[in-house]
C-alpha cells in the first residue's frame, strides 16, 4: 500500500512550528473546530489550526477562532499535498489562513513583508526535496478558486458553535477591501 503525502511528511520528522505548523494534539477544543475534525498542526497564534474534516477526504481546512462570526472555517488546498505546495510557495501557514479576507494585493504585501528566516527556509528545503514537491504556482487564485466554489453548509459543527455557518460565504465589506 503507498504512503499517503500526510504519511510520508509525518516520517521526515521535522519540527515545523517556524512555518506555523507546529504539533500538538490531534484534537480541538476550540467551539469552532469541525466535527471529525484530525489537527494537523497549530500556527503560534489566536488558536489557529489546520485539520483534515470526516467527509472531505484529504482537503485541508484552517480554524481561525478569533476570525469574525461565520468566518472561522476554510479550506484551504484540496489535499495534503496541494497544502505542502502552497507552503513552499508562501513559506509560511499565515499567509493561507488569511486569504479568505484578503485580496491579492494585501496577500502579496504580506509575502514581501515577511521574508523566509534561515530557519523556515531549511524547513522548507527538507520537505521539497525528502517529498519531491514544487511551489505551487499561483497560490492566491488556487485559495480563491476552492473557497468560491466551497459549500460551507456542509461543515458540521459541535453544539458548542452557536452561530452556525453561511450557506455561501459572502463576506462584509468592512471586512476585506474588493476581492
Amino acid at each position: 500500500m503507498m504512503a499517503t503525502t500526510y504519511e510520508k511528511y509525518l516520517k521526515l520528522n521535522v519540527n515545523c512550528s517556524c512555518i506555523g505548523l507546529g504539533r500538538g494534539k490531534s484534537e480541538s477544543n476550540y467551539f469552532c473546530t469541525p466535527k471529525g475534525a484530525k489537527v494537523i498542526g497549530w500556527a503560534d497564534t489566536d488558536g489557529i489550526h489546520y485539520c483534515f474534516v470526516d467527509g472531505f477526504d484529504e482537503m485541508v481546512f484552517a480554524v481561525g477562532p478569533m476570525n469574525t462570526p461565520g468566518y472561522y472555517v476554510h479550506p484551504v488546498a484540496r489535499d495534503f499535498m496541494d497544502f505542502l505546495r502552497l507552503l513552499l510557495a508562501c513559506g509560511n501557514v499565515s499567509a493561507l489562513e488569511q486569504v479568505y479576507c484578503w485580496d491579492k494585493v494585501q496577500f502579496e504585501a504580506f509575502l514581501q513583508d515577511n521574508p523566509l528566516t534561515a530557519e523556515q527556509q531549511a524547513v522548507l528545503d527538507t520537505i521539497r526535496e525528502e517529498l519531491s514537491l514544487v511551489p505551487m504556482e499561483q497560490p492566491f487564485a488556487y485559495i480563491k478558486e476552492l473557497q468560491a466554489g466551497f459549500d460551507y453548509s456542509r461543515i458540521k459543527y459541535t453544539e458548542d458553535y452557536d452561530k452556525g455557518t453561511p450557506v455561501q460565504l459572502e463576506l462584509p465589506p468592512w471586512l476585506c477591501t474588493t476581492l
